[in-house]
């Protein structure tokens, strides 16, 4: 891939983290300072399921972050965009919809047939 490409990857990467990063962030500040001083136990449930779902998203983008992080050094060490599988090059399509991914459509597409068989 070109380097001009590889930097514009780079870029789109790097701003998703920080994003992520900031909003993780963000999140423990206001769980920290939260008062949990309810009265009512349905406000208190209410918001105990909210801290539960915001926990989730939150996962869900700590392991998002992790993989942002592994496209960033497939980045440094040359093989960004290489197919994990069949090691021909991903699509730029595909990498624009989904930076992260290690696998071209086709061999994607294989994967999640095969999941979907066993």
């Amino acid at each position: 891939m070109e380097k001009e490409k590889l930097e514009e990857f780079r870029q789109i990467l790097q701003n998703q983290l920080n994003e992520l990063l900031r909003e993780a962030g963000k999140t423990m500040s206001e769980m920290t300072s939260e008062k949990s001083n309810l009265p009512d136990i349905t406000d208190l449930a209410t918001a105990e399921s909210d801290r539960n779902f915001e926990l989730r998203i939150r996962d869900r983008e700590r392991k998002l972050i992790k993989k942002i992080q592994e496209a960033l050094e497939r980045i440094d060490d040359g093989s960004f965009g290489i197919c994990e599988v069949c090691e021909e090059e991903i699509g730029e399509a595909r990498l624009r919809a989904r930076p992260v991914t290690t696998y071209c459509i086709d061999c994607k597409t294989e994967q999640e047939r095969q999941e979907k068989i066993g």
